[in-house]
C-alpha cells in the first residue's frame, strides 16, 4: 500500500509537471524510442528541454542520409548493375535502422512527412510542430538527391526517383498498402509502453526492407512523399507524383489508427504481467 501510494504521488507530480500523454506514463518509455520524439509528448509548446532547432536539424540531417544512401544505391546500380535489387533492398532497410538509432533519442527519426502527419492525427505529436518537421524532411531528401545529381549526373536513365510502371491506380493501392504496413509496425514499436522498444530500429528497418522487396518493381516502394518528393525536384520529373503524396499520407494515417484500435491499455508491461518480461510472464503462466 505504500508503494501505491508512493507510484500515486509521484505519477499525479508528473503530471502536474507537464509530463504524458492521455495519462500514459513516459518513465516506462524505452531510452532510444523512435517515432514521438521525447519531449513533444509533454505539450505543444516550443519551450522544450531539447531545443526545437536541434529537432529540426536532426530531421535534416537523417532524411539527408537516408536518402543518398538509398537513392545512391539506386543511381550505382543503373549507372554500373552490381549492386542488384535485394542490394537495394538491404540499403535502405539498413539506412532507416541506423538513422531510427542515430537521431530517434533527440528527433523520433520520422524522416518521413506521411508518419509526422500519421502520428499527429493520433495527437501522438503537437500539430503546430508538422510544418517543421515536413520542410525539414523535404530539404534534407532535396539536398540529398542534388548531392547525387552532382556526383553522377543527371542522365535521364539514371533517375532515383520513383515512377509507376504500372497503372496510378495500382501504385497508389500498393503504396497505401505498404505504408499502412510500415505505420502499423511504428505503432506498435514506438508508442507502446509493452514493447521491446531498443528493437524499434532493427523492426523498423525490417518493415522497409520487406516492402521494397514487395513493392519496388511495381510503384518504387517509396512510403515516404520526401523520397518521391525530392528526386522530382532536382529532375524536374513529376510523372504520377500525386500518388506518393496521397498513398503514405493515408496509409500511414490508416495504420496509426488501426494499431489503436488494438491497443486495448497504455499501461506498461510491468503492471499488466507483474514483471519486466512478456517472456518471462508467459513461462510463469504455463508452469
Amino acid at each position: 500500500m505504500a508503494r501505491e501510494g508512493e507510484n500515486g504521488a509521484r505519477q499525479e507530480r508528473y503530471m502536474e509537471e507537464g509530463g504524458g500523454v492521455n495519462g500514459r506514463d513516459e518513465s516506462a518509455i524505452p531510452e532510444h524510442g523512435y517515432g514521438s520524439s521525447p519531449d513533444t509528448d509533454r505539450g505543444c509548446g516550443l519551450s522544450l528541454s531539447v531545443p526545437f532547432l536541434q529537432k529540426v536539424i536532426a530531421e535534416i540531417f537523417a532524411t539527408y542520409f537516408l536518402i543518398f544512401a538509398g537513392c545512391a544505391s539506386v543511381t550505382v546500380n543503373l549507372s554500373k548493375g552490381m549492386i542488384t535489387f535485394p542490394g537495394i533492398c538491404v540499403v535502405w532497410g539498413l539506412a532507416v535502422m541506423v538513422m531510427v538509432y542515430s537521431v530517434g533519442h533527440i528527433s523520433g527519426a520520422h524522416l518521413n512527412p506521411a508518419v509526422t502527419i500519421a502520428f499527429a492525427t493520433c495527437r501522438r505529436f503537437p500539430w503546430k510542430q508538422v510544418p517543421a518537421f515536413v520542410v525539414a524532411q523535404l530539404l534534407g531528401a532535396t539536398l540529398a538527391s542534388g548531392t547525387l545529381r552532382l556526383m553522377f549526373g543527371g542522365r535521364h536513365e539514371h533517375f532515383p526517383g520513383t515512377i509507376p510502371t504500372g497503372s496510378d491506380m495500382q501504385s497508389l493501392v500498393l503504396e497505401f498498402i505498404i505504408s499502412f504496413y510500415l505505420m502499423f509496425v511504428i505503432s506498435g514499436v514506438a508508442t507502446d509502453n509493452r514493447a521491446i522498444g531498443e528493437l524499434a530500429g532493427l523492426a523498423v528497418g525490417a518493415t522497409i526492407l520487406l516492402n521494397v522487396l514487395i513493392a519496388g518493381p511495381i510503384s518504387g516502394a517509396s512510403m515516404n512523399p520526401a523520397r518521391t518528393i525530392g528526386p522530382a525536384i532536382v529532375a524536374n520529373r513529376w510523372t504520377g507524383i500525386w500518388v506518393y503524396i496521397v498513398g503514405p499520407v493515408c496509409g500511414t494515417i490508416a495504420g496509426a489508427w488501426a494499431y489503436n484500435l488494438i491497443r486495448f491499455t497504455n499501461k506498461p508491461l510491468r503492471e499488466i504481467t507483474k514483471s519486466g518480461s512478456f517472456l518471462k510472464s508467459s513461462r510463469n503462466n504455463s508452469t
